[in-house]
């Protein structure tokens, strides 16, 4: 089994060397590391030139790079990983899963990176709501069989909820298979936006879109100090 994990990235100069790094284990035991930078302006592209197996270059928009990225992969499994976002180690075990299954996706559960009662609780419900909706979100890290993602043409490249949309089209051939190591993911947002708001927000953006808001209207919400092009 090959993995090829696809990193899109942009100004991440400061965490990327670290974040990089704890996925040197994967690339040593044989497998894809594919970094898609979207025009950062810091040195995210030099630092991972030599940690990564492929860097690319497209422009701003995760879709749009992580698209990129699978059309340059060589693995059987495609896993798109946020920067923000560290996997389970060792890997072993989760890989084993993953081959084994006849599931054609799926995603990890996630764990918050603060230490707070309440981010515990945040957590265990996203999980939940993951496992009995079939929708699955890039900070859960999600994996494809590439057959199946080159065959449903990858992420629609909208501004927002790209994770969601393609979720939605998944589910309509296979439940994600739902493993339950769980990825490490930032709860930076949470923590300088404030618990309850980002909440708030993100229902707001999900049952939007879900009514059929345009992702560009929903991007410029979630994303208000930054230009449309680089969601």
């Amino acid at each position: 089994m090959l993995l090829s994990i696809i990193v899109p990235v942009l100004n991440e100069a400061a965490t990327l060397p670290a974040f990089l790094d704890h996925l040197q284990p994967l690339r040593r035991a044989g497998h894809q590391l594919i970094v898609v930078d979207g025009g950062s302006t810091d040195e995210s592209m030099s630092i991972a030139e030599s940690l990564a197996d492929r860097v690319l270059q497209c422009p701003p928009g995760r879709a749009q790079q992580m698209n990129r990225g699978a059309a340059q992969a060589a693995g059987e499994w495609l896993l798109f990983l946020h920067a923000d976002t560290w996997l389970p180690q060792p890997a072993q075990q989760w890989l084993a899963l993953m081959q084994a299954s006849p599931r054609i996706w799926g995603r990890f559960n996630v764990r918050l990176s603060g230490q707070r009662r309440c981010f515990r609780l945040i957590e265990t419900l996203m999980n939940w709501r993951s496992r009995v909706t079939g929708i699955a979100t890039g900070d859960q890290a999600i994996f494809i069989r590439r057959e199946h993602f080159e065959r449903l043409a990858g992420f629609a490249e909208i501004a927002l909820m790209e994770d969601v949309e393609l979720s939605r089209r998944l589910r309509r051939i296979s439940r994600p298979l739902c493993l339950k190591q769980p990825v490490r993911t930032s709860s930076r947002r949470w923590e300088e936006a404030g618990v309850l708001r980002t909440i708030l927000l993100m229902w707001q953006l999900r049952l939007r879109f879900f009514l059929g808001a345009n992702p560009d209207d929903l991007v410029r919400r979630y994303y208000p100090s930054r230009k449309l092009s680089q969601p």
